[in-house]
């Protein structure tokens, strides 16, 4: 890796230690405080694919998948009230989902590349939004996959409640998920703005 690299290896790096802090404070019901920041890692893998080509995002990309799962193991060793602050269903979905999502957006980004300025990294973010959230939900709740890791206990998870509160009898986690997702794709309208800004002063200056 370069130094030309730094800056997006930095910004992913501390998206990725803040999202897995803020993590452990809840926003309202439905939402923690790391789910306002870890969408921002999808704006710094784009601006690095825009900028520097979809092989510097995947570094970056590489970078902040090692940082995560450094991050879980400390998380697995700290102990909160009901256990550990990072069981294994959540390290491995947290880690699954990161790394597929990522790198799925780095392609679709890489494929679409040739349109209008916007397309690319709102097409890509979306799409890769989507799976992380799918895959991370699924993986660290989902009753039906509770063979990943027998011993963790989600039965909170599982519990059957009005969808948001409002809706549909469902499962707890699916009431997360869909929030969660749901602020993925508010930043990543939003983050077409910095995504614009920036790329456009790097592209000046490189």
């Amino acid at each position: 890796m370069t130094r030309t690299y730094l800056p997006g290896i930095l910004a992913m790096a501390a998206i990725v230690v803040a999202s897995n802090i803020l993590v452990q404070f809840l926003f309202g019901q439905w939402l923690t405080w790391g789910a306002f920041t870890y969408p921002l890692a999808f704006l710094v893998t784009d601006i690095m694919n825009r900028v520097y080509g979809a092989s510097a995002a995947r570094r970056v990309v590489m970078v902040g998948f090692v940082v995560g799962l450094v991050c879980s193991l400390i998380g697995t060793q700290i102990m909160g009230e009901f256990g550990p602050l990072v069981t294994l269903r959540i390290a491995a979905g947290s880690g699954v989902a990161f790394l597929v999502a990522q790198l799925i957006d780095v392609s679709v980004f890489a494929a679409l590349r040739g349109g209008k300025w916007w397309r690319a990294p709102l097409v890509s973010t979306l799409v890769g939004s989507s799976i992380d959230t799918a895959l991370f939900f699924s993986i660290a709740f989902a009753g039906s996959l509770s063979f990943i890791h027998p011993a963790t206990d989600v039965s909170w998870a599982a519990e059957t409640l009005p969808l948001l509160g409002v809706g549909p009898m469902a499962p707890l986690w699916v009431s997360l998920a869909i929030a969660d997702w749901s602020v993925k794709l508010s930043i990543a309208l939003i983050a077409l703005i910095p995504f614009r800004i920036i790329t456009a002063r790097l592209t000046r200056t490189a």
